[in-house]
């Protein structure tokens, strides 16, 4: 199916041309049969000559009822831009055909109608020239007459030749439903209708409502008067929906795929007529079938921020109108840049976004988002319309390639810093790392700690202090004076409190690596594991703890935790009977004897 909407001044035809193409009435109310005027949207549908169906949109020429024909334009691809014969271009032709451009409807055809009472050619002439300065360009022109069926023929072929250069339709694209009807059947309950631009609906989906993100079910699916299983877009389809009272949507509201889109109350938006700076505090902004208020902050010469009444489902590159609904006026088609804007609360801070902005064109760009937002959630970008394709670099968080390496580099030197700063502390903590990076997620410090750093009990470390505090490295330094000649004797703890050595000042030298800790409150001086091997090497192999303790010079409070160091090292092995052997003997002429 393809789906067309009309445009034009009241009383030009696009309903009576409608019901000609498709036998069918497209006026909905008693009210508009009577008067003979469109009040609402209408639709109605044919078979082309290509075999193809065509679905109408019939949308209010009054301005009085303009929001209405924009709510039925919004999600439509391309227009009939009908113009009568006697009467030639009026202001609601303008109206409507500016709208047309905001939207960017770029495919089209003109009919000029009422041929039976007046010569086209002067309406033809005016109207193309205004129409090909818009969005949709040079279009095909078909002069007709609905009262005596003359050039419906040719207009059928030209619908034919339109519906052939429409792009193919996205149909495993998220669904976003804009409802331009609800309403209740009884027996069935909630219907609403909408033209599905992109996806496909399925009975028994659920659909999240946009305005409460309320999860609902679809009960049934009707295309063309016909009740169905599946439908896939472009189509006019009713929505049959289970267990949801009829004033919980309206006109406006969206059926959306649940988690996939973005609902926002604030964007940056690209300006494509009145310059920024002429616009007033507050529009009407139409996207979809929505009309909501807007507060206008202009950026720079053609961008502006929008402060919705209410969140919509937008997405990166949607297009909109603004609309002056005192003066009946199109503001001006907008371009959506930025679903999730950044605050604005410095000085300069708008001019600075502006020149963000300025480089911005709409399209979806995710290295461009990253390279903006330097991290940003996977989901998070996938909801604003941006195609993901690059690997998170923890859980979903996705990070700019730069803004990572710096990120890196950074790491480095706060733990460095910490280091200093407290000396007798294991590392620095996650939470403190991830407050001076200015990081959203603990799981980011995780993942940016590389060698030499290592990540231990929720501290970073492995950067360790040029220094040891003077009180520690004084403490150290007598322990080596005192120590030195029995290399193998640790300091009991009574001595080691005596000398102002504690846990966390222990902890701090051996990370320092001016002391060597084999167990609690028993260490050695560093290099002392290395100089017990070559001791160890020139006994009779294998040999015993006692034999061992003997040639250490030690306690077997130091040798029991020695010896399983070298076992965890390598440097020993113990045997089935408790002896052990040293694996890799020293060099010739290194063995140091002990005594």
């Amino acid at each position: 199916m393809h789906v067309v909407a009309t445009a034009g001044h009241v009383d030009h035809g696009k309903s009576t041309l409608v019901r000609a193409l498709t036998g069918m009435e497209p006026d909905r109310w008693a009210e508009e049969r009577r008067r003979g005027m469109t009040i609402d949207l209408g639709f109605a549908w044919t078979a082309l000559p290509c075999g193809d169906t065509v679905a109408f949109v019939d949308v209010p020429g009054h301005e009085r009822f303009v929001p209405n024909m924009l709510a039925g334009v919004g999600p439509v691809p391309a227009a009939l831009v009908v113009v009568a014969a006697d009467e030639g271009w009026m202001p609601q032709s303008a109206e409507h055909l500016a709208a047309l451009d905001a939207l960017g409807v770029s495919y089209g055809l003109l009919v000029v109608t009422r041929v039976d009472l007046a010569d086209p050619a002067a309406a033809i002439g005016t109207a193309a020239a205004e129409i090909a300065a818009t969005s949709l360009g040079r279009v095909e022109t078909v002069a007709v007459s609905a009262l005596t069926g003359d050039g419906l023929p040719a207009l059928r072929a030209a619908l034919d030749r339109l519906v052939a250069r429409l792009p193919a339709p996205v149909v495993d694209a998220p669904v976003r439903l804009w409802v331009d009807r609800s309403f209740t059947i009884r027996g069935s309950g909630t219907v609403v209708t909408g033209t599905l631009g992109g996806g496909r609906l399925h009975v028994g989906d659920q659909l999240a409502l946009a305005g409460t993100g309320e999860i609902v079910r679809v009960r049934g699916l009707h295309c063309l008067g016909a009740a169905r299983d599946r439908v896939d877009a472009v189509a006019r389809v009713a929505v049959n929906l289970r267990g949801v009272p009829k004033d919980r949507l309206a006109r406006g509201d969206a059926l959306l795929t649940p988690g996939r889109f973005h609902r926002t109350d604030l964007v940056d938006v690209r300006l494509a007529g009145d310059p920024a700076a002429d616009l007033p505090a507050t529009l009407t902004l139409h996207v979809g079938a929505a009309a909501v208020p807007v507060r206008v902050r202009p950026l720079g010469v053609d961008t502006v921020r929008l402060r919705l009444a209410r969140p919509l489902p937008l997405l990166l590159g949607d297009r909109a109108l603004l609309r002056d609904p005192g003066r009946h006026h199109v503001a001006g088609g907008v371009t959506v840049l930025d679903v999730d804007p950044p605050p604005l609360t410095r000085r300069g801070a708008a001019a600075a976004r502006a020149g963000v902005l300025a480089d911005l064109d709409g399209r979806p760009d995710l290295a461009g988002e990253l390279r903006r937002r330097s991290l940003a959630r996977a989901g998070e970008l996938t909801r604003m319309g941006v195609t993901v394709t690059a690997e998170p670099v923890a859980g979903d968080w996705l990070a700019d390639p730069g803004h990572w390496r710096r990120l890196e580099v950074r790491l480095v030197e706060e733990v460095t810093r910490y280091a200093r700063e407290h000396p007798l502390e294991p590392g620095a903590p996650v939470e403190v790392l991830r407050h001076r990076l200015d990081l959203p997620d603990r799981a980011l410090v995780a993942a940016l700690v590389r060698p030499p750093l290592s990540l231990r009990a929720g501290r970073v470390a492995g950067v360790p202090a040029d220094t040891l505090p003077e009180p520690v490295a004084r403490a150290v330094r007598r322990v080596r004076d005192e120590y030195a000649g029995h290399p193998f004797r640790a300091p009991e703890a009574d001595r080691l409190a005596i000398l102002g050595l504690g846990p966390r000042e222990i902890g701090a030298a051996v990370r320092a690596g001016a002391l060597l800790r084999l167990a609690d409150n028993v260490v050695l001086l560093p290099g002392a594991a290395d100089d017990a091997v070559r001791v160890l090497a020139g006994l009779p192999q294998p040999f015993t703890l006692s034999a061992a303790r003997q040639a250490l010079d030690t306690t077997r409070r130091v040798a029991v935790p020695l010896l399983e160091l070298l076992d965890r090292r390598g440097a020993t092995r113990r045997l089935p009977d408790d002896t052990r052997e040293v694996v890799t003997p020293p060099l010739p002429g290194d063995v140091v004897s002990g005594g």
